[in-house]
């Protein structure tokens, strides 16, 4: 990878987004040397342009910033590092510097929790109830939640259509993962159609 520091002063931008849901979480500005410390460690490192000095992203908090992968623009002079957080990203506490009023993303982080109900079954989850059920009677759920989305959609209230639709969603979700299969896959799929 060939970073132009040279375009700003020494300076690039990087965009820093959660790796599982894909909701920006901050930017901030590398130089090399905060670049190649990143690369190394493994965990994101800026310049800070007000303190004129490196710092890591969780040296103080613990809130660190783990590379998943770093990607760079067709100009070469800015970052995209996919990170799995640990805590929230921003000073204030929120998960993200933006301040959405709710994670757009949040079926992605609803598969991520599907999944670790699946690696990590506890009794009292919904998910591992279901799993213990089979194929048949998660299939049947979907099935299920489909028909009440219709009725929902055709004589009852848009509260009762989102409860319905989110229902359904879910269970999709449940399915999807029982044969190994993720929302990735769906994606590509729906743009490959839409090619």
């Amino acid at each position: 990878m060939k970073i132009d520091f040279a375009k700003s002063d020494g300076l690039v931008p990087v965009i820093i987004q959660d790796e599982k849901t894909l909701e920006v979480l901050m930017l901030g500005y590398m130089n090399e040397e905060a670049y190649l410390k990143t690369e190394q460690q493994q965990k994101v490192t800026f310049f800070s342009r007000t303190k004129n000095r490196l710092w890591t992203k969780g040296e103080e908090s613990g809130n660190f910033l783990h590379v998943k992968s770093i990607s760079i623009d067709c100009d070469n002079d800015t970052l995209l590092i996919k990170v799995k957080p640990v805590g929230p990203t921003c000073h204030t506490g929120s998960r993200s510097c933006f301040n959405t009023p709710y994670n757009q993303n949040f079926i992605f982080e609803l598969e991520n929790i599907i999944t670790e109900r699946y690696e990590n079954p506890t009794t009292k989850s919904y998910v591992n109830s279901l799993r213990e059920k089979g194929l048949n009677k998660i299939a049947q759920k979907v099935g299920e939640e489909g028909v009440e989305t219709v009725i929902a959609a055709l004589a009852e209230t848009e509260t009762d259509l989102i409860n319905e639709a989110s229902d359904l969603v879910f269970h999709l979700l449940v399915l999807l993962k029982e044969k190994n299969l993720s929302l990735d896959n769906i994606a590509k799929n729906l743009e490959s159609r839409h090619q």
